[in-house]
């Protein structure tokens, strides 16, 4: 089924015409749970991967022993999508629930060493006939995405390792049929789930806090003072009062919440940073993003006209189950030659 965004509250292009030269095409990814074949563009989902070529590791020291049984946070999730499918009010039943009691964080694999190599999760594959928006970086038409099952790299030890790779779908001879995994993953939250996509490609605006002064001080008087009154407590199901409010910059005009592939970086964690090539100086754009949420109580504008109604329904805004680093994880490149390095930013 494709997914529609309905179209923004009101267009601020004619409110704000500088904005015109700003917008910038987004593809929001539109993951949900499914079972993708490695010929499709997927998250979480089979890579198409010669069975020739080694599969991604992570070799960079860090310790890779500790925590949660991969094969337990399979079966977990597979337990209370059963369950709540069965009893939506009370979910697992008492043997279920006996089971899932055993599924704990631990030293489960101390025989890996710190620099041992571990296999890196299958996180995205995007084909460029569903993501016409992906790159050109002449290596080919498929790009697969990779990251470590553990946050533990960079200066602070709490980064995530994540690793690029692009190939010619057409030149790929015996797939590989069983994808390596790693036994333990540091997070639950960094296994997804396998979905299938339905890309949309939609039009986005810079951040707020981006603009320039002056046409961001008319964008605060256009939507009034913040009324404290009507803010909504955030669930995890996303849901929230849609009451008659004035639409938001931020959260309805500007960026696309959810998985997406270009458009802009809401920097609603950190506040804007320096983005900038390592190589060349050219400022980064993003490539893709992965997001904790397809919507949440500020971006209910954003919902696809397709998920309305089941909306509010126990996980339906969280399809992947993944949250990297704080929640959203940035891949950014250099748009003047991708085979600068990339960077990641965290919101």
């Amino acid at each position: 089924m494709p997914r529609t965004t309905p179209p923004r509250p009101v267009d601020v292009e004619t409110l704000f015409p500088e904005l015109a030269a700003m917008r910038r095409t987004a593809t929001r990814l539109h993951p949900r749970r499914g079972t993708p074949t490695a010929a499709d563009s997927s998250v979480g989902g089979p890579m198409l991967w010669p069975a020739d070529e080694p599969w991604p590791v992570c070799t960079i020291p860090h310790k890779r022993g500790s925590g949660f049984r991969y094969a337990d946070v399979l079966r977990e999730r597979e337990i209370l999508e059963r369950a709540w499918r069965r009893d939506p009010r009370r979910g697992p039943n008492a043997e279920e629930g006996e089971e899932l009691s055993r599924f704990k964080r631990g030293r489960h694999a101390p025989h890996l060493a710190d620099t041992d190599p571990i296999p890196m999760l299958a996180v995205a594959q995007l084909y460029r006939r569903d993501v016409p928006g992906l790159p050109d970086t002449g290596e080919g038409d498929l790009l697969q995405v990779f990251w470590c099952p553990f946050e533990r790299h960079g200066e602070s030890r709490h980064e995530m390792h994540v690793e690029l790779r692009w190939r010619r779908s057409g030149e790929v001879g015996t797939p590989l049929t069983e994808q390596p995994a790693p036994e333990v993953v540091g997070r639950q939250e960094l296994v997804p789930n396998p979905c299938v996509l339905h890309p949309e490609e939609v039009v986005e605006h810079p951040y707020l806090e981006v603009l320039e002064p002056a046409l961001r001080a008319r964008l605060e008087a256009w939507e009034g003072p913040e009324d404290e009154d009507a803010e909504d407590e955030e669930t995890e199901d996303g849901s929230g009062d849609e009451s008659a409010e004035r639409p938001s910059y931020i959260y309805d005009l500007s960026t696309a919440p959810g998985w997406k592939v270009g458009g802009y970086i809401a920097w609603n964690l950190t506040g804007p940073a320096p983005l900038n090539c390592s190589a060349c100086g050219t400022e980064l754009v993003p490539l893709l993003t992965a997001d904790r949420r397809e919507w949440d109580p500020g971006t209910t504008s954003w919902i696809p006209y397709e998920d309305r109604q089941e909306a509010t329904t126990r996980w339906a805004n969280v399809p992947t189950e993944v949250s990297p680093g704080q929640g959203r994880l940035i891949i950014t490149v250099c748009p003047r030659d991708p085979h600068h390095p990339f960077r990641l930013v965290t919101q």
